[in-house]
């Protein structure tokens, strides 16, 4: 019964109205007793309990069972819900007392079940899994968990039945008891780590495009490209509405699939800088291009009202590339972002105007710029865009490749 994820109750009766027993205590009541029979109860996991396991699997976040069920119902339990892949043996109070701390760390990450497990030895697991320098989480509801929960990283309570004690020992409180609610929770942290670092990454690689653009002109002895006004549209509306609408983003469907961070990881690593230096310097080098070949034959003027337009229309297009560090630009609905959808074409309405609009033009210091050529500036600039969905490919395959 135990095995097929029941908890099993003993139940016995002895006749107490002939009997001369005086003392009605435990020791003298509870002899002679006649066996009745045993009652299995059956607590279900909650429909969604599963699909929150898998969730984790994917994710890579190894899911532990700790309890005090009998081993086999705890085992028979971790199957059914999908800790476990098969029948294994749950690890019991009585064999972590005779492992020493040594052994539990080094085995740790292979036991995904404990059962007849007291407060202490809860704290000795999650001990174990932080000296393997992992991420720990530990739930739970009872007066039992309060040290486990208070040990680890992130203590988690239940809301419902969780005690006092286990509340005030813990960083968070679930208030619908539900598992799946924490990863939910941790989907929802996930998306939010990576807009903030897409939208820092975003705004890096253009301001590093604007500063490349100005030094090299400056190193050559060319006139400045860009004016303040410029420098300040770009950052203001140019970059910083999209950016805004970047980290607000749909959290993206393949987010639990990838692999945990680890603790020592920043969130510019060597991947950030060299995307953001590789992006910056396409940007400026179009932009360069742009205006010193129309320096050569127009006035500075007009090469800086070029130059200033394609850095904006690259800049613009490239916000949508940036939505991801993995799906293609093809792949990202545009539905699922509409306020960037307007918040680009309004830019790109306000860039072209001001091209051809007087009052426009004296405030951001622009010249008359001819259709045909606002359509050459922007397939220019789509060049940032394209290099940096060429480089997902190759990454891409080169990560197929070492799976392979």
């Amino acid at each position: 019964m135990a095995k097929q994820a029941l908890r099993i109750l003993g139940s016995a009766y002895r006749n107490l109205e002939n009997s001369s027993i005086k003392d009605l205590s435990v020791d003298e009541v509870e002899k002679d007793l006649i066996f009745i029979g045993l009652s299995g109860m059956y607590d279900p996991p909650r429909s969604e309990a599963k699909d929150a396991i898998k969730k984790c699997n994917d994710a890579g976040i190894s899911v532990v069972m700790i309890t005090g069920d009998h081993p086999d119902t705890a085992a028979a339990i971790a199957l059914e819900i999908g800790i476990t892949s098969k029948v294994d043996k749950a690890v019991s109070g009585v064999e972590l007392e005779i492992m020493s701390d040594e052994e539990l760390s080094k085995n740790v990450s292979n036991i995904s079940v404990y059962a007849r497990v007291t407060a202490e030895h809860k704290l000795r697991i999650i001990r174990a899994w932080k000296k393997n320098d992992a991420v720990v989480a530990m739930t739970g509801d009872g007066v039992n968990d309060a040290p486990a929960i208070k040990g680890a990283d992130i203590g988690i309570a239940m809301g419902k039945t969780g005690t006092e004690v286990t509340k005030q020992a813990s960083d968070m409180i679930i208030t619908d008891d539900n598992f799946a609610t924490i990863v939910a929770a941790v989907e929802e942290g996930r998306g939010i780590y990576y807009n903030i670092r897409k939208t820092l990454q975003y705004l890096l690689a253009g301001n590093t495009g604007e500063l490349l653009l100005m030094t090299a002109c400056v190193i050559i002895g060319l006139p400045a490209p860009l004016l303040p006004i410029h420098l300040l549209w770009i950052n203001l509306v140019t970059d910083g509405l999209p950016a805004l609408c970047l980290a607000t983003d749909k959290i993206d469907s393949d987010v639990m699939k990838r692999t945990p961070r680890r603790r020592s990881k920043m969130i510019t690593d060597g991947n950030f800088f060299r995307t953001m230096f590789f992006t910056g310097f396409l940007t400026a080098g179009v932009a360069f291009s742009v205006y010193f070949y129309i320096l050569q034959n127009q006035s500075t003027q007009t090469a800086r009202t070029y130059a200033f337009a394609v850095l904006v229309f690259a800049e613009l297009l490239r916000s949508f590339g940036a939505r991801s560090e993995t799906k293609y630009v093809w792949q990202i609905s545009l539905f699922t972002n509409i306020n960037l959808v307007v918040v680009v074409a309004v830019s790109f309405g306000l860039q072209i105007l001001s091209q051809h609009w007087h009052v426009l033009g004296v405030f951001l210091k622009t010249t008359y710029m001819p259709f045909s050529d606002v359509l050459i500036l922007i397939a220019l600039g789509t060049i940032p865009l394209l290099a940096l969905e060429l480089t997902k490919a190759v990454k891409k395959h080169l990560r197929n490749t070492k799976t392979i």
